[in-house]
């Protein structure tokens, strides 16, 4: 599976593995952190880079906290009708 976008040339190595990487990160995977940041650097990847793409795991978690936190008050709100 981890080949399939180097068939389409679509996106180059390196921002593949930093996708990669921000994905790990939200599912909390620590092996995929560590296996997609190793290969974002034998990519070319610079730190800027990694830190750029951490952000935006950050930006997108923080996001979906929120989101879940309204579905949470909702359940509770529903739980409440019964």
């Amino acid at each position: 599976m981890s080949t399939a976008g180097q068939t389409t040339n679509q996106l180059d190595a390196k921002t593949r593995e930093l996708i990669a990487v921000a994905v790990g990160i939200s599912l909390r995977c620590d092996g995929c952190i560590t296996v997609h940041t190793d290969a974002a650097r034998k990519a070319g990847t610079t730190e800027a880079e990694l830190a750029e793409t951490l952000g935006v795991a950050v930006s997108i978690n923080a996001g979906a906290a929120i989101v879940y936190s309204t579905c949470a008050l909702d359940a509770f709100a529903a739980s409440a009708e019964v």
